[in-house]
């Protein structure tokens, strides 16, 4: 459980990228959330149930 109060987003909600930061290590490229998502610099999450997010960066110039 989230001890943030607000509590973090769940990770399995749509805004589950907002919730707090506990570890971070951008010299490996990632950094895990208070909602058990690691969060890798590519944009990709790897879920705490093993569900794997690919990267969903925005397209530039896209309309």
């Amino acid at each position: 459980m989230c001890p943030h109060d607000p509590p973090c987003p769940d990770a399995e909600a749509p805004d589950r990228e907002a919730a707090r930061t506990l570890a971070c290590h951008p010299e490996q490229g990632w950094s895990l959330l208070c909602n058990g998502v690691v969060l890798f610099e590519d944009t990709g999450e790897l879920l705490p149930s093993g569900i794997v997010i690919a990267p969903h960066r925005p397209v530039a110039g896209a309309v």
